[in-house]
């Protein structure tokens, strides 16, 4: 068979196998090795929440594609390009995720009839059954071969199979035109302190490599060029990730150690793993007992002076909302990082939705008002931890980071930045002259910010607290006057922040009369829906909110200009809500709601932009 080489703009990978086939490191490893050779990516990690479902079962499978390209990259892709399947329970749940015409790289040795009954085919023939044929399969059989290769190690049958992933990246690899060397690279980094695993998986990747070679398992193998990215050293990076690395930016820019109390809970645990392993930048974090303890020793260390964060998903929002409300009263600063996931109650755990929007913003009892921002985009989780914590100690508030499952799971390329390009921030501090003068809710008369004494300095003794206190003195009072003014001042202290963040921005085409509307993590699959949209002669336009809690000025100035408003979210309504409700005007929207645990494909999008031309 003569194999022809291709040279694409882009392409999409799916690895898929058994939670316990390793597809989400052999994802990983193949996405930055493609970041490695300056491609573009964005990645999507889709495993279920079982630690281990019965082998071979639909419920056990375990997905994670890439998208790589020679120019921007917005997204995982909607379809893939090629499909790598461990098994038939994985070719089964994922025919939806490819192409008709994908390639199609199949482990053989699974599909017998154990195999094919697990995954519950009706049929002994999976391809004919999942209407396939237009797809090219590569029946490989990637069990057998693994053994083979590592017949002589000395290893056990088990401890064997574990390696065939690395089998499927390098036969991937070879489609793909990648040249090992780095991915050995990658591989010495992960398993550098045990040589006999190392050796094993570096002799059945290259293995892998070789046999795609040898003979030409593939019509084609394919090559996706270099993108012209701007100068500067790069990284693959995932949201959770670049979330603690801004949370340590911001705490080396504002002169204050950081402290991190949480709860494990997925999918914002690796929040708390990365910033406990950061001791050597001064970085203390407490792994609490329960999310309620998790807050309030951030609460503590936000009292004693320091940058204090706490990390959590959907339920132990719910769990820390009278201790955000005492974050709240006591005017300190917090940050409050809020990954979501799929509910209500545990849900779905692995999964990502946008479903806490209402509960960031009215989930406490009281007038208990509180900032909140949104990330957009696994690499720039980064800007809006430094941004949350730079609002939270200039502004003296409790302030929401909202990000995903689907960000902080997923990665993209990250130019490192430099440092001198951030802001100082700048937290409030009394001062000397301050004595004698100062109680505890005496403010900033430009931005209503009460200014922040530390415990133990001289001269400024006091006291906060969940009870009301006196706008002058700081003492308990329960007048009704004084407790409408402390209201009126927390809330009216929250609507000054829209003088210190960035007016809305239009993409796309601002003249347009469609103006696609969202928040968050949809950011990927909407700017790439209005990109496609105004190529194809459709005239459209983006508005893509980061900051929520306020408003940007000029919210209200934009959302007018357009005769036809699409909101889309991965809820049932809750942004299109609160921006009716903020707006002095009949806001008159169509909305796109998906409540799948899944992201927003680019054709979804597309077509509910389509009814509005």
């Amino acid at each position: 068979m003569i194999v022809t080489h291709k040279e694409l703009d882009k392409a999409v990978i799916r690895f898929c196998g058994d939670s316990g086939d390793g597809m989400q490191l052999t994802g990983t490893l193949f996405s930055t090795l493609s970041a490695v050779f300056g491609n573009e990516i964005s990645t999507f990690p889709d495993y279920p929440a079982e630690m281990r479902a019965p082998q071979g079962s639909l419920s056990g499978v375990s997905g994670y594609q890439v998208h790589i390209g020679s120019s921007s990259i917005y997204t995982p892709g909607d379809l893939a390009d090629v499909l790598i399947a461990m098994n038939p329970a994985a070719l089964k749940t994922n025919v939806r995720n490819m192409k008709r015409d994908a390639v199609v790289i199949i482990d053989e040795d699974n599909f017998d009839a154990s195999g094919l009954e697990k995954a519950e085919f009706k049929t002994d023939d999976p391809i004919k059954e999942l209407h396939i044929e237009s797809a090219q399969i590569v029946a490989v059989p990637i069990t057998s071969l693994t053994k083979a290769s590592l017949a002589d190690s000395g290893m056990d049958n088990k401890s064997i199979l574990r390696c065939k992933n690395m089998f499927a990246l390098g036969l991937v690899c070879w489609l793909f035109s990648k040249p090992l060397e780095e991915a050995e690279h990658l591989l010495k980094n992960k398993f550098g302190k045990k040589p006999a695993l190392l050796e094993a998986n570096l002799k059945v990747m290259n293995d892998g490599y070789n046999y795609g070679h040898n003979i030409h398992a593939s019509v084609s193998t394919y090559s996706v060029n270099p993108s012209n990215l701007e100068k500067g050293i790069y990284t693959d990076v995932k949201g959770n990730q670049a979330t603690a690395w801004g949370l340590i930016a911001a705490s080396e820019k504002s002169g204050l150690p950081l402290f991190l109390g949480s709860y494990p809970i997925t999918p914002a645990t690796d929040i708390l793993h990365e910033l406990s392993a950061r001791k050597d930048l001064g970085v203390k974090t407490v792994q609490a007992e329960d999310e309620i303890a998790g807050i309030c020793t951030a609460i503590g260390a936000a009292y004693a002076g320091n940058l204090a964060a706490t990390s959590t998903s959907g339920p132990g929002i719910a769990l820390k909302s009278e201790a955000i409300g005492l974050a709240v009263i006591a005017e300190l600063p917090l940050v409050i990082i809020d990954v979501q996931r799929g509910g209500p109650s545990t849900g779905l755990p692995t999964k990502a939705e946008q479903t806490d929007l209402l509960q960031a913003l009215y989930g406490r009892n009281g007038e208990s008002p509180a900032v909140v921002i949104a990330a957009s985009t696994p690499a720039n989780c980064f800007d809006y931890a430094f941004q949350a914590a730079k609002i939270a100690l200039e502004h003296m508030t409790p302030v929401f980071l909202m990000t995903d499952a689907f960000l902080a799971n997923g990665s993209s390329a990250w130019r490192i930045p430099d440092m001198n390009d951030y802001p100082a921030i700048k937290a409030p501090f009394v001062t000397e002259d301050m004595q004698g003068k100062w109680a505890p809710y005496l403010r900033n008369d430009e931005n209503l910010v009460r200014y922040w004494a530390v415990p133990g300095t001289e001269g400024f003794a006091h006291r906060i607290g969940g009870l009301e206190k006196d706008a002058k003195s700081g003492i308990i009072s329960t007048d009704p006057d004084n407790h409408q003014l402390m209201t009126d001042l927390r809330q009216a202290k929250i609507d000054k922040i829209a003088d210190y963040i960035p007016e809305l921005k239009v993409e796309g085409n601002a003249d347009a009369d469609v103006l696609i509307v969202g928040w968050g993590g949809t950011y990927g699959h909407l700017y790439a829906a209005v990109e496609e949209l105004n190529a194809e002669g459709k005239a459209c336009a983006l508005a893509h909110f980061n900051y929520i809690n306020p408003l940007p000025k000029n919210t209200q100035e934009v959302l007018s200009k357009y005769k036809k408003v699409l909101v889309c979210e991965l809820n049932n309504g809750q942004f299109a809500a609160y921006l009716r409700s903020k707006m002095p005007f009949h806001l008159d929207m169509t909305q796109l709601n998906k409540v799948q645990a899944q992201p927003f494909s680019v054709e979804e999008v597309k077509n509910a932009a389509n009814q509005l031309f």
